[in-house]
């Protein structure tokens, strides 16, 4: 009933409450430049359509508005809308690839085609004239052709074709207007045409590709960009990148045959026609004139004898992408003196075209809105043309700053979504900002490793740029008495600049800058020192060492480091950040590549708490607590996190509940960063090589209320285990709890049981070898010390034992988050061994027997002959059953004997570890 009653306009009159979700997207800033744009409606409205990352936006550019269309996984590789700008259809590249189609009247999508095209996805894409078919090009090496009847509820193709390799990469594909049933397709140097019938369901391309080398018509073609069917129904017309067309004569008949030919109709290159010197990008149809744009921003006209009509053309546009025509007509202009377009009177339909209104876009992010009746060239947005890598919000006032590899800096008031100023920088690529905590500065790290700090309002340099580092600012931040300024870059240096009282002003001069890590930097983080105000800095690598400095020590080309201290063991930590101070210590907290978040104590860097972090499909790459709202719960915190591809809420403290979580795909093809607003309202999130950025609105109330619905205590935990509270898992789980403490008081003893909820800390490490974790002796470690001293800041006491409970919440936050994995021990063996006949990883025996021995947590001899004859026996015990038993004196030669001479990673989990292998 939405979609039956909807008219044009009405989307910006609804009145839209998506407080239903923890962040809601409310504005997208930038697009994708290489699709093209759309315009909806013209005159006392400015309604366009373009694509941004995965997101459809319809942008009502006078009354500032946005509308988005959500509903892809993937970044939309193509779109097409239909004649009357009603029915809008996308299509995406990657895993799951979707074909949609909406109603841009009322922002439904009325139909969503699955697993169209499962390899690759969809490259290109159009829709008929009456608007009743789609026809759809795959993305794959193998080229899929396939056209759809999309107002039919079915998921398959009405017909398809497989193209030939040989055909090149077919990227366009278009109607022919005046009959449903005949379309082509083209790529850089070959053209298709095509021709179905419904009754047969087959697809058929009427002739071989085309492929026109100079030879054809002895002068250069170029390569072709885009084609079109000629108003005259008789002939097609491909523009190239030499500025020339091609004029292809169709013999067929014009009437849609009942069966399909034994044989193609003819369709001849007949003639190549020199339009320009400079390449054709667009080449369109409208009424009866033929439009092309090119390299140089110029838009032509021509009749269908293609003699010029008119030009239009401005200095400050460049190679157009795409050019879209209003439906509304204008009153034909009486004169345009001393206009730069040239008009001609050959026709009473080409003036009746020449009254519309047009957008264009042009390759290098930006949009023009063109009236027709004058030179007016009104530029309506002017994006980044390069990656998107660095934001920043004013830590005062409602301004976010945006820089890109492209050198543009540009500040908005994200407020009422208003450009305030910019900045172009000429020499390199901007990599990181950083406001200052008091709003006076924003420094600047770019690719070529300068840094300039900058006035936060006017954008203009404060002193000389700084060029100390070797490779790209890859971290920028200041400390929060704004006296110093740190980064990292990626040659793993850290350095540090100091504002200094020189000639009676203050300037920033470099301190000193040091090689602390060798591998990649993660975080650069300051803080501030306890019982004193003195700034606090810490740096986290790859390396897994988190440093940290003594900045007042530290002297000209000298930073002294105080602390260097390992975090993990196999880990890799990935972002760090202060904890809030929810309890009388203080914690920072790290995010590792296994999914894991842990608390560290600030002062003894001991590792207090090991959680189980947000699975969103990729571990977090960075984070930042949430700064407070005036409506939030003043005892409430929440951290905000990025992933690869999504943006995430987390309620605090972590405790490993997966309800306290919330993300949502934000950058397909890979966040670059994030910022938050200083009221906490809004978090902007980078797209990196999207070259876009967006904000989201916070909603704590749709995240409190997922939480609660969750469950209290133990019920999040229990959907955690396989099975849940009722599975097989927990009863195995209950069982081992008390066989424990059967043990413990003596398995043959006949006096009377003393049962328990609880156990000692020593058997956490029996219990959960028993149901399948298999920990490191640093992980028990971490676990029974984050038990042992869970209470004792609070109450000076060590506790000694732990309850069933505790223990699961223990087990889940510390298990592996995605399970034993193989290709965790292939990588292993990819590492320590070495190539065999057959070209499979093996360790020879000696090797495998002396690494346990001599590297990582070293295993005694008589540890490693223990643990190897428990192991083997048991597969003994389980091949011959009669023995029950190992003589402890053929343990070693069973060891020998047992044990392969070449070990590859399968023999390993098999035969000594004795797990089963997933097929």
């Amino acid at each position: 009933s939405t979609v039956w009653a909807a008219s044009p306009g009405m989307l910006f009159r609804k009145n839209r409450d998506r407080s239903l979700h923890p962040l809601d997207l409310s504005w997208v800033f930038g697009y994708n430049s290489s699709l093209a744009v759309h315009s909806l409606m013209d005159g006392e409205d400015w309604v366009l359509l373009y694509i941004s990352s995965h997101t459809v936006v319809i942008h009502d550019i006078l009354r500032n508005k946005q509308f988005h269309l959500q509903g892809h996984t993937n970044v939309i590789s193509c779109l097409c809308v239909s004649e009357d700008k009603r029915w809008v259809a996308t299509a995406d590249r990657g895993p799951d690839a979707l074909i949609i189609v909406w109603d841009s009247y009322s922002g439904v999508p009325v139909r969503t085609i699955f697993e169209s095209h499962s390899e690759d996805g969809v490259c290109a894409i159009a829709i008929s004239q009456d608007a009743k078919y789609l026809v759809t090009i795959s993305a794959a090496t193998v080229q899929k052709v396939c056209v759809w009847r999309w107002t039919l509820p079915t998921e398959k193709a009405i017909c398809s074709i497989e193209l030939k390799p040989e055909f090149g990469n077919q990227d366009y594909v278009i109607f022919n207007p005046q009959n449903p049933h005949e379309f082509l397709s083209n790529s850089k140097t070959q053209m298709i045409f095509y021709l179905w019938v419904r009754r047969q369901s087959q697809l058929w391309d009427k002739n071989t590709a085309w492929l026109l080398s100079p030879q054809t018509f002895k002068c250069l073609v170029g390569q072709f960009s885009q084609s079109v069917f000629h108003f005259n129904n008789t002939q097609v017309l491909t523009g190239t990148s030499a500025g020339k067309l091609v004029v292809w004569d169709m013999d067929n008949p014009r009437t849609l045959p009942e069966e399909l030919p034994p044989k193609p109709h003819g369709v001849t290159a007949t003639k190549v026609v020199s339009m320009q010197k400079e390449g054709l990008t667009v080449l369109k149809v409208l009424e009866s004139c033929i439009v092309t744009g090119d390299v140089k921003g110029q838009v032509k006209f021509y009749d269908g004898q293609l003699q010029l009509v008119a030009i239009y053309s401005h200095d400050k546009v460049g190679p157009i992408q795409s050019i879209s025509f209003s439906k509304i007509l204008r009153d034909p202009p009486s004169a345009l003196p001393g206009s730069s377009s040239s008009w001609s009177d050959s026709s009473n339909s080409v003036s009746f075209t020449l009254n519309r209104n047009f957008i264009l876009s042009t390759s290098d992010a930006t949009m023009f809105h063109v009236a027709t009746d004058s030179t007016n060239f009104q530029r309506i947005m002017q994006e980044a043309k390069k990656a998107v890598n660095a934001i920043a919000c004013h830590p005062q006032e409602p301004f976010v700053a945006v820089g890109s590899h492209c050198g543009l800096l540009k500040v908005w008031d994200y407020k009422q979504t208003q450009y305030l100023v910019s900045r172009i920088f000429t020499e390199a690529g901007i990599q990181c900002l950083s406001y200052d905590f008091e709003g006076y500065f924003l420094a600047a790290g770019f690719t070529d490793g300068s840094v300039y700090i900058l006035d936060a309002i006017s954008l203009q340099s404060i002193c000389d740029e700084f060029q100390f580092s070797q490779g790209p600012v890859t971290h920028i931040s200041f400390s929060h008495d704004s006296k110093y300024l740190a980064t990292a870059d990626a040659n793993y240096s850290v350095i540090v600049y100091k504002r200094v009282l020189q000639n009676g002003s203050r300037c920033w001069e470099h301190l000193a800058g040091l090689d602390s890590h060798y591998k990649p930097i993660r975080s650069i983080l300051f803080g501030v020192h306890s019982g004193s105000n003195e700034p606090r800095l810490l740096s986290l690598g790859e390396d897994r060492q988190l440093v940290e400095y003594d900045l007042k020590s530290s002297i000209k080309d000298h930073l002294v480091v105080t602390h260097r201290d390992r975090l993990e063991q196999a880990a890799v930590p990935l972002c760090l950040t202060w904890y809030p101070q929810l309890s009388t210590e203080s914690f920072f907290l790290t995010a590792n590549n296994c999914y894991k978040m842990k608390l560290y104590n600030t002062t003894t860097k001991m590792c207090r708490k090991t959680l189980l972090g947000p699975t969103y499909g990729s571990p977090l790459e960075k984070m930042q607590i949430l700064p407070r709202t005036s409506s939030a719960d003043p005892q409430q915190h929440y951290l905000v996190y990025i992933t690869k591809d999504k943006v995430g809420l987390q309620m605090l403290p972590v405790d490993g509940n997966p309800h306290k979580s919330s993300a949502f795909i934000c950058h397909p093809d890979g966040a670059s960063d994030f910022a938050i607003s200083h009221d906490g309202r809004y978090i902007f999130t980078a797209g990196g090589k999207e070259r876009t950025f967006m904000r989201w609105k916070v909603n704590l109330h749709a995240l409190d209320a997922a939480a609660f619905l969750g469950g209290e205590d133990l019920i999040p935990f229990y959907s955690l285990l396989d099975g849940g509270r009722e599975g097989k898992f927990f009863r195995e789980l209950e069982d081992y709890f008390y066989y424990v403490q059967l043990c413990r008081q003596g398995i043959d003893t006949l006096e009377k049981r003393q049962v328990s909820t609880h156990i000692l800390l020593e058997e956490i490490p029996s219990v959960m070898r028993a149901i399948g974790f298999y920990p490191s002796e640093e992980e028990i470690e971490e676990m029974i010390h984050e038990v042992k001293f869970s209470k004792y800041v609070d109450n000076g006491e060590e506790v000694t034992k732990i309850n069933l409970g505790d223990f699961i919440k223990l087990y889940i936050n510390h298990r592996p988050a995605l399970g034993l994995s193989m290709k965790t021990i292939q990588r292993a063996f990819q590492v320590l061994g070495h190539d065999n006949k057959k070209g499979n990883k093996v360790i020879d025996r000696e090797d495998f027997l002396s690494l346990l021995q001599c590297r990582g947590e070293q295993m005694t001899e008589d540890e490693l002959a223990e643990c190897l004859t428990t192991l083997l026996c048991r597969r003994h015990r389980k091949e011959e059953p009669e023995l029950d038993t190992c003589e402890p004196t053929g343990a070693a030669a069973l060891t020998e004997e047992e044990i392969p001479a070449k070990i590859t990673a399968e023999m390993f989990v098999a035969d000594i570890l004795g797990l089963p292998i997933a097929e």
